[in-house]
């Protein structure tokens, strides 16, 4: 099967799931209790009966669920996500103002963890019962047991209280002038904090999975030839090993993905950062249904996105899946 072929397979796999997760997500958030024409009213300061039956009107609540569903997945093919009720804005734009913030904190919190997860992991497996191996062990270990927004309290009290290094929140300083370069370092700067707190929950998987995967990997036959054959040993371990070591860690990658964006959100309420993480936890609190389900709408998108994504990388790396 080519590549091609499969990619347009699991693109429509992919949709498949995509619209069972809106109808599930729909009917979820509709059987929720409390009334949002209550909701509304309440933030309007309060209203009577004959108030509320127009708001229900006005936004289609009064509808049967079946109609309120159908005139949901509407909406959805032709990128309508509907109006907020609490920030007066229709829903896509509120959405695609937040999620760039929250997927360059997905995307490099991952790639950091991803990265340095398995370089350790390599590290350690090359000498197992050496003191690198020792503190990958610690460091998983303390990574898997700190919650993660104990880590971002800690880091705050530890860099910018004790050393104020970095900022305290935000993603920007909006003091701070100049062209594209020094914004985007400016970024990179609030960046830092958040991204560290993300990744070190994933790092301690990482390097762990790295280090069982090439322990496994460098007591394969091939490795010994390649060794008998005097092939320099950085040849062997990155050419040879770590190729096929990947595998797992990219597989799990993927499949953490979702972990990851969910993290996302009690990182965010940390650190102030202007993603879909705040904006979730505020949709929330005031019940604002279209802005709840556009995030779950985009955030399942992601996902699903980067699962096909990851299919594809296993695919390219491993030639085993490649040949098969």
């Amino acid at each position: 099967m080519s590549l091609i072929r499969i990619i347009l397979t699991r693109i429509g796999y992919g949709l498949v799931l995509l619209l069972a997760v809106l109808v599930l997500n729909f009917t979820l958030v509709s059987i929720a209790p409390g009334d949002i024409a209550d909701s509304i009213a309440g933030d309007m300061g309060g209203a009577d009966a004959e108030v509320i039956e127009e708001i229900r009107a006005r936004y289609g609540l009064d509808k049967p669920f079946l109609t309120q569903l159908w005139r949901y997945m509407s909406g959805i093919f032709s990128f309508d996500l509907g109006f907020s009720y609490f920030f007066n804005t229709p829903v896509t734009e509120l959405v695609l103002e937040r999620l760039p913030a929250t997927l360059l904190l997905v995307v490099s919190s991952q790639i950091l963890a991803i990265v340095t997860g398995t370089w350790l992991g390599v590290m350690a497996a090359r000498n197992p019962n050496g003191l690198l191996n020792t503190i990958v062990t610690f460091l998983s270990l303390f990574g898997f047991a700190a919650p993660v927004f104990w880590t971002g309290i800690l880091l705050i009290i530890t860099f910018v209280s004790v050393f104020p290094i970095f900022p305290v929140g935000g993603m920007r300083d909006v003091t701070v002038e100049g062209g594209f370069f020094i914004q985007a370092l400016d970024v990179l700067y609030h960046l830092i904090l958040p991204m560290v707190t993300l990744a070190s929950i994933y790092l301690a998987l990482y390097s762990r999975l790295a280090r069982a995967s090439m322990q496994e990997v460098l007591g394969a036959d091939y490795v010994r030839t390649a060794r008998a054959k005097g092939v320099p040993e950085r040849t062997v371990l990155y050419k040879h090993a770590l190729r096929n070591a990947l595998g797992p860690v990219i597989t799990v990658a993927g499949l953490q993905f979702a972990s990851v964006i969910s993290g996302a959100v009690v990182v965010e309420a940390v650190f102030s950062w202007p993603g879909l993480g705040t904006l979730a936890l505020q949709s929330i609190l005031a019940r604002d249904t279209p802005t709840i389900m556009g995030i779950l709408f985009f955030s399942s998108l992601v996902v699903i996105v980067f699962n096909i994504l990851t299919d594809i990388a296993l695919r390219l790396v491993d030639p085993r899946i490649k040949a098969g």
